[in-house]
């Protein structure tokens, strides 16, 4: 089987999708704008650093979504989509994986960004295997049903992305073996998945992914 797998945020996406919906709930005044971008700053240089607390950053980016509950939450993600990300979406993106998708590839995005927010992207992208970082939420006797700012399983986020491609295999009675695996990805933080596939490909890479890329011989794609 030929599956391909694509990291989204830098990689298919010229923007950090989660980074993008916590200033877009900033902007609708979900929270204090200056203090939260403050933050989500410090975060995202960490995530880029490889030195981010995924458990703490997750609490802190789903906080705003917990007060407002599921209903206002997925309409406001409505207008996210529609006014953020749809326009960021660029065509030679849309045509990389439209090629996989038309070679017979099994397509597969893969992410640390949470279900909630990307899950429509995906669907956007034609893209039905999302392999994403699993929100917990509140299914105890009288719970409300949504999320509860944990993490669900395993984050799929550094060395977690390699267990949960794992568990996607087996899920399906297949294991590494039995697939040739291609994987785009932009951040020194998949390094561990790169080097377990047989195709890796750097897509935008970061500088330092960048450098790895080149004196290994991968394959570096500048899609963007």
């Amino acid at each position: 089987m030929k599956l391909t797998l694509f990291d989204l945020d830098y990689t298919l996406l010229p923007i950090d999708s989660d980074y993008a919906w916590g200033v877009f709930t900033s902007s609708i005044g979900w929270t204090d704008a200056l203090e939260f971008n403050r933050r989500n700053d410090i975060y995202l240089s960490q995530y880029k650093a490889g030195t981010l607390d995924i458990h703490d950053y997750v609490r802190f980016a789903t906080a705003a979504m917990r007060q407002q509950g599921a209903l206002r939450s997925h309409a406001a993600h409505a207008d996210f989509m529609r006014t953020v990300v749809l326009p960021a979406i660029q065509p030679q993106a849309l045509a990389l994986v439209r090629a996989h998708n038309q070679a017979g590839d099994v397509v597969v995005m893969i992410t640390a960004t949470n279900e909630f927010v990307t899950r429509p992207i995906a669907k956007a992208f034609g893209v039905e295997e999302l392999i994403a970082l699993e929100l917990e939420r509140d299914t105890a006797p009288g719970g409300n049903g949504w999320i509860t700012g944990e993490i669900h399983g395993v984050p799929s986020f550094r060395e977690g992305k390699i267990t949960r491609f794992e568990q996607w295999l087996t899920a399906r009675g297949l294991a590494w073996a039995d697939v040739e695996s291609t994987f785009y990805t932009d951040s020194i933080n998949d390094l561990s998945l790169l080097e377990k596939v047989t195709h890796p490909v750097a897509t935008n890479p970061d500088e330092r992914l960048r450098a790895i890329a080149s004196q290994r011989g991968w394959r570096i794609l500048d899609l963007f």
